[in-house]
């Protein structure tokens, strides 16, 4: 336990919270405060689901929501007005020149400026020293705005799909924040492309992470029951989930009996459960919806195999590293995904899991049927996988790694006042 001098009081802001997709957020706040750490909770926007982890439920109490105008968002508002006019503007100028071109940017901009500039008078009446923000896009922009209107050092981590997609103000989001994190190499040799290689030291790579303490290993013996399948992730395009389905459908035609269960919800639910019931495939796979950390858990003790058809999509999105694949490898299930974008960091084929190509339905069905048929291979991808897990993507060691970032005198490359 560090001295309370030496302990920063931490601000995290996200877009949306409590979200169930998005444990490693809520884990990594967690594990902070084991740390002694002093976080507080600032989302971009308050959500409602039907399932929620029992943790964040405590967490939501205390979390700092706002609605996008009230009494105390134009107090802090007129607050700036009147004592940093100056600083005021230019934020507003260049969060809404930064976003211009992009629609969704540019909204965005708009719809939290006002909020974010309340968290900035809260913040310093709070005596937070330093704000992290998960995710590239309007939480960066949050933190760069607190930035500008109060000095208080900001940091944010870039993940997949926010950084992939549309990399607006990223060089200038990288410049004025105490560092940034990403989770791959992958995608920090394209932030590097993008802003130069000027940044490249301000860029740190710290992996997300999971508990192995919760996610064990439970290896068992073939039972010659059906081949269990399980598929953790949120029903978007991104994910892949048509191309397992269609090679569930391929393995039954050649007469192999899998039992495939997929976890989670989405925007593409009703459409994977259309092409269930086209497939004639109701007794091969099944939806779940989304489970809380302990249900995914009682789940990978029942799978053979875990699955994430991982593919890049029309409009540029791309994985991360996923944390379904390390929570299934944390627990030696052994893992199969694409190779694609960061994924390869995480499973080398061959050696903790292996990798197809993405949107091969038959690769896919040819490999689960090869797993299937070797329950050595299966144990020897288990148990490298948990290696792993515990060496580079172990939730206790990167989030250590994060709070000695965070408690170094962090050097800006600019005056919070350009």
């Amino acid at each position: 336990m560090m001295s309370t001098a030496s302990v920063p009081k931490i601000a995290y802001i996200m877009s949306r919270f409590p979200k169930l997709t998005e444990t490693f957020i809520l884990y990594e706040i967690l594990a902070l405060e084991k740390l002694g750490v002093s976080v507080e909770v600032y989302p971009l926007l308050r959500t409602h689901q039907s399932v929620t982890h029992p943790e964040a439920e405590a967490m939501v109490k205390r979390a700092h929501f706002h609605s996008f105008l009230s009494w105390s968002i134009l107090y802090a508002n007129w607050y700036f007005i009147r004592h940093s006019p100056r600083a005021y503007m230019r934020v507003w100028m260049e969060a809404l020149r930064g976003t211009w071109g992009s629609i969704n940017f540019f909204i965005g901009a708009l719809g939290i400026l006002p909020k974010t500039v309340c968290f900035a008078y809260e913040m310093r009446r709070a005596g937070i020293t330093h704000v992290h923000a998960h995710f590239a896009t309007h939480p960066a922009l949050a933190g760069l705005i607190i930035y500008r209107l109060t000095g208080i050092p900001f940091s944010f981590v870039a993940h997949g799909s926010d950084l992939h997609v549309d990399r607006r103000m990223l060089d200038r989001k990288i410049a004025t924040a105490a560092f940034t994190i990403t989770v791959s190499a992958y995608n920090k040799a394209l932030m590097v492309q993008e802003c130069g290689e000027e940044m490249s030291d301000k860029i740190h790579i710290i992996h997300c992470g999971i508990d192995p303490t919760v996610f064990v290993s439970h290896r068992k013996h073939c039972t010659g029951k059906p081949f269990r399948i399980l598929c953790v992730g949120s029903f978007e395009e991104v994910k892949g989930h048509t191309y397992l389905i269609e090679a569930c459908r391929i393995l039954r035609d050649r007469g192999i009996e899998v039992s495939c269960h997929l976890v989670g919800d989405g925007p593409r639910r009703r459409a994977l459960e259309a092409q269930i019931q086209q497939g004639a495939l109701q007794h091969q796979v099944q939806i779940h919806g989304g489970l809380p950390r302990a249900g995914v858990v009682a789940m990978l003790k029942q799978a053979d195999v875990v699955v994430l058809a991982s593919v890049p999509t029309s409009n540029g999105k791309r994985e991360g590293i996923p944390v379904s694949l390390m929570e299934a490898m944390a627990c030696a299930v052994p893992v199969i995904s694409s190779d694609m974008a960061s994924i390869p960091e995480l499973v080398e084929s061959g050696r903790n899991g292996l990798l197809v190509p993405p949107r091969d339905a038959n690769a896919l069905a040819d490999t689960l049927q090869i797993l299937r048929d070797d329950e050595v291979l299966r144990t020897q991808l288990g148990r490298a996988g948990r290696e792993t897990v515990l060496q580079d993507f172990n939730l206790h060691k990167n989030t250590l790694a994060l709070l000695q970032l965070c408690q170094k005198d962090a050097h800006h490359v600019e005056d919070p006042h350009p």
